[in-house]
């Protein structure tokens, strides 16, 4: 993934983590199911986030995530469609374009995945991937064909990211680290986010009352350090991040909120 849209795959995916070889599957089933969540709905149907992406001092780039107004049918199952795109703008566009697409249909009981589509082009670099999660068998089939075993409740790029923020975050302390498992490009991974505190962060959307996490990714392959990565989310019941920032191998790479609609609680802006 291109420097210019690390940021991009806070929101819409998954960055370094570290694929889990010889797994213990029935592990990884209890370690999800042992994630205590809240009893409300932190999202709904018609939900849009919008976010800027900074490359140093360039504006390079646009992300949205949204959750369409209507649930689908998968599997004769009520699922949330929800879209991720991401976008080069400006000159960062004439050197480097970027078009990418990310879609997940997600249950809308238990917020597993029941399909995931990928559909990217990042300066030339082309890649489709469909993934089929069958849960209830516990596998997964790829637009090519091959399936895998996954553990019960795994998730993908983005559902991922909408089953973090049911978390109960009251539950953690500073320090603590949360654990969760992905299904990314043929391998089981472990996202994980270590709780820092709290913090008023200013975005273009405003100023806000945060709840500080530094990701912890893979040394090396993007980033000189694994707590270069710093993400910000509201301190409410949305959970919707503000700001992400990161250093890297070169430069930085900064993503700010810029717009939200439709969100199924209060934010927590001050000003």
């Amino acid at each position: 993934m291109n420097k210019a849209i690390i940021l991009l795959s806070v929101v819409v995916g998954l960055t370094g983590a570290n694929a889990q070889k010889n797994v213990n599957h029935d592990s990884i089933s209890a370690e999800m199911q042992a994630l205590q969540r809240v009893d409300y709905p932190v999202f709904k149907p018609g939900e849009r986030i919008e976010y800027l992406v900074h490359y140093g001092f360039v504006h390079a780039g646009k992300a949205t995530i949204e959750v369409k107004e209507k649930p689908v049918k998968i599997k004769g199952k009520d699922s949330y469609h929800v879209i991720g795109k991401g976008v080069s703008t400006g000159t960062f566009d004439f050197f480097f374009k970027v078009r990418d697409t990310y879609q997940s249909f997600i249950d809308t009981d238990n917020l597993h995945p029941h399909l995931f589509l990928r559909d990217v082009n990042e300066g030339g670099y082309k890649k489709v991937q469909n993934y089929h999660f069958h849960q209830d068998e516990n596998y997964v089939k790829s637009n090519k064909g091959d399936s895998a075993f996954i553990p019960t409740g795994i998730q993908d790029m983005i559902s991922a990211f909408y089953f973090a923020r049911t978390l109960d975050l009251t539950k953690y302390k500073e320090g603590d680290v949360i654990v969760i498992y992905a299904y990314v490009d043929g391998e089981l991974e472990p996202v994980k986010m270590r709780y820092v505190g709290k913090e008023k962060i200013k975005a273009k959307a405003g100023t806000f009352n945060t709840l500080k996490f530094q990701p912890i990714v893979q040394k090396g392959r993007v980033f000189n350090d694994p707590e270069d990565l710093t993400v910000y989310v509201t301190d409410d019941k949305n959970k919707i991040p503000v700001l992400a920032k990161a250093k890297i191998l070169v430069g930085s790479v900064k993503m700010q909120l810029t717009d939200f609609e439709n969100l199924a609680h209060p934010v927590a802006k001050v000003d």
